[in-house]
């Protein structure tokens, strides 16, 4: 217990064996033991009753029926057999005596009867066990003067074969039945519900007790389990398939050491609702057949075993059995049947399901918001503000004059199709920084142009955090707007704009060109 500690660690501990068990909480105390539907050592606990005259049948097929008894009857049939077909035809060998008289003459010298030294019963049956199994002692024999000796010769040949060729090889077929070889292979007394990458599995263990194989093994399982249709028909010992891995090839065996078969418990499984409490109420009986062609004779062998609900331990995983040996792997089969105990959810795979499906109370619609739904409302805030905080700064930068009406239009439609751009590419949820190289080209241009350099154009520069780039936002902007910057000189008293001058003499000359032809 030590060793398994080690390997599998303190939350692995044993407390259960086969040959040790203590009540669990799957055992119900008290309760009834059911009749099964397979027994242990495979046998089908069902017997035919009230036949009627469909027991000819069982004549039509003499030697599968001859096969299919018991040893005692076949010894018993095998006998009788023998004794009855030397009797008889030992009497007629001796009504052939009688008739001709060779009874009385036969010791006469002169006389040539049909067998000769054939003088009575025990004579006649001597002869016929010298001739049927050919000893021929030649004391005994035929003569060529009895035609119809002949004859019954000849039948007593034909009938002798097919008499050897039935009953010996009802007997051979008997001996070589590969039900003995079933006996070798083994299956666990348990089977365990636990754990198995991730997911919920029943699992039950194989194993082969003989050095020779099993050829082409494949294993399968079905549940018995009586039920009730929709539509109100009840279906006694209704038989289910257990699938044990036939689509992943998982049920095609390489038995040359114990193996543990396993099946998954999802939506498809009929142990969908099976939880560790109502284990406790359930009925069923899951059967498995191992079939496999025995290497030494090449008949198909089956073994069966079956696993009633009381058989079946919830969180439970069995021993390991093999260990590696000095060039070569040992199979210790005292702990073949031995299980322990493991963390396991009491719980079946629909109310896992059910309850991973069910809403976090944390996550409500008026949750604030973090993480990335949060950054993205940022960036869509930050985006309009940052067009704001350029009108800001237009509005009010030192080389900011009155434009002439066709270049404000222009500049206006330019910053109404900026606005619509930046919303649209936040509303699609991208990662995007706003920056001037998002606008179109048209509208850097106009806004180089138009607006002062120095006061009125973002400048977006690249800072250097670290040794890693990172390009400012305009979010970063907009924060950086927030902090306080060096404000422009105060425009003087004598300025053209306090003073009541005209705006148009600050423009370039082809401007107040422009404007004085308007």
């Amino acid at each position: 217990m030590a060793a398994l500690r080690r390997k599998f660690g303190e939350d692995y501990q044993v407390v259960n064996t086969t040959n040790n068990r203590a009540p669990t909480f799957n055992s119900a105390p008290g309760k009834k033991k059911r009749q099964r539907f397979v027994e242990k050592n495979g046998r089908c606990n069902v017997q035919h009753g009230n036949l009627g005259g469909e027991t000819s049948r069982y004549l039509s097929d003499l030697f599968t029926t001859l096969v299919d008894l018991k040893w005692r009857w076949n010894l018993l049939i095998f006998i009788l057999t023998y004794t009855i077909a030397w009797l008889v035809m030992a009497s007629m060998w001796w009504v052939i005596a009688y008739i001709r008289g060779d009874l009385t003459h036969g010791r006469d010298p002169s006389y040539t009867p049909c067998v000769a030294n054939v003088y009575n019963f025990p004579s006649a049956f001597l002869f016929f066990i010298e001739t049927e199994a050919t000893i021929g002692y030649g004391h005994r024999y035929i003569t060529e003067k009895c035609p119809e000796g002949i004859i019954l010769f000849l039948f007593q040949s034909l009938l002798g074969s097919i008499v050897d060729a039935f009953l010996i090889g009802c007997m051979f077929i008997k001996m070589s039945q590969p039900k003995k070889r079933a006996e070798t292979l083994m299956f666990s007394q348990d089977a365990v519900i636990s754990q198995r990458d991730g997911k919920m599995c029943l699992m039950f263990r194989v194993g082969n007790l003989r050095n020779s194989h099993m050829v082409s093994a494949q294993i399968r399982c079905k549940v018995i389990k009586s039920r009730q249709t929709p539509e109100g028909e009840f279906l006694p010992l209704d038989q289910c398939e257990l699938d044990v891995g036939f689509g992943t090839g998982a049920d095609q065996l390489f038995l040359v050491s114990p193996l543990t078969i396993c099946h998954e418990i999802n939506t498809k499984s009929p142990f969908f609702d099976l939880s560790q409490r109502s284990l406790m109420n359930e009925q069923f009986e899951i059967v498995v057949i191992l079939e496999g062609i025995v290497e030494t004779t090449g008949m198909t062998c089956q073994a069966r075993t079956s696993y009633t609900e009381d058989e079946v331990l919830w969180g439970h995983r069995f021993l390991p059995v093999m260990s590696l040996e000095e060039g070569f792997f040992r199979v210790d089969y005292s702990q073949f049947h031995n299980t322990f105990e493991v963390n396991t959810p009491p719980y079946s795979i629909r109310e896992f399901e059910e309850k991973n499906s069910l809403p976090s109370p944390v996550s409500t619609p008026t949750q604030a918001l973090t993480g990335d739904s949060y950054g993205a409302r940022r960036d869509r805030v930050f985006s309009v503000d940052c067009i704001n905080a350029v009108e800001e700064r237009n509005r009010h930068g030192g080389g900011g004059g009155r434009l002439p009406s066709k270049l404000q239009r222009i500049s206006s439609s330019g910053k109404e199709d900026l606005q619509r751009k930046v919303l649209l590419l936040n509303s699609q949820h991208s990662e995007k920084a706003c920056s001037t190289g998002d606008l179109p080209l048209k509208l850097q241009r106009l806004s180089s142009s138009v607006v002062n350099e120095a006061e009125t154009r973002l400048q977006l520069k690249s800072l250097k955090v670290g040794f890693e780039p990172m390009t400012q936002s305009t979010g970063d902007l907009y924060q950086q707007s927030l902090q306080p910057t060096p404000c422009p000189s105060p425009m003087p008293m004598h300025s053209p704009l306090l003073s009541g001058g005209r705006p148009e003499d600050k423009l370039p000359a082809k401007l107040r060109k422009m404007a004085a032809d308007r």
